[in-house]
């Protein structure tokens, strides 16, 4: 990891430890070459309405949803924290502007229709630096711009992730609820054990 590899969380730091990135790569091209779904995240983005322009990967990792998306025809950044995953994402789409940047403090210096946080982002964020992080991608947003994020809903334990907690943060930064879903096929949300939620910059 690179310089800005100081600030990740130790949930992160265990993930990175004990993934094999070539294997993590190699999975999700045998699901596509199999026909499964994959891009479930950009669907979800192509479908919004007002449908976006301009798209905030925020914790790209290697750049799977940031490239689809750039495939769909969309103006996308993608920003990671991790010099190796950002590698990855460089290789497959060098053409694509790709930021190394904490979350919450990176200035991408223009703002999006969209920021979209795939991957449990969040969850992976330490707990103190999340209201950080809502905040400064609220600031990416174009008026009425939207913060998307996916993640795991763990109600109890230190570093814990659940919605009501994203919808303080969110409020705290000037986005208002609209919707929330259980999975990225717009499921109805069933208060399990993910969740998919959108905010609007008021």
């Amino acid at each position: 990891m690179g310089e800005a590899g100081r600030h990740v969380s130790d949930r992160w730091a265990r993930w990175r430890q004990g993934v094999d990135l070539d294997d993590y790569e190699g999975r999700w091209a045998a699901m596509a070459a199999a026909g499964e779904a994959t891009h479930g995240e950009a669907d979800f983005v192509d479908t919004l309405a007002p449908r976006p322009t301009a798209v905030l990967d925020a914790g790209c990792g290697t750049g799977r949803l940031a490239v689809e998306l750039d495939r769909r025809g969309f103006d996308v950044v993608g920003v990671d924290l991790d010099d190796d995953l950002l590698a990855y994402a460089r290789r497959k789409a060098p053409g694509l502007a790709w930021v190394p940047g904490d979350l919450a403090t990176v200035d991408v210096g223009r703002t999006f229709d969209a920021v979209v946080l795939a991957g449990n982002v969040l969850v992976f964020c330490r707990p103190p630096d999340r209201p950080a992080v809502v905040a400064n991608l609220a600031r990416h947003l174009a008026p009425g711009g939207v913060l998307v994020a996916g993640n795991s809903v763990e109600p109890a334990g230190a570093d814990a992730f659940h919605p009501e907690q994203l919808d303080r943060q969110a409020a705290t930064a000037g986005l208002v609820p609209v919707a929330r879903y259980s999975t990225w096929s717009r499921e109805p949300d069933d208060g399990g054990g993910y969740v998919v939620t959108v905010h609007r910059l008021a």
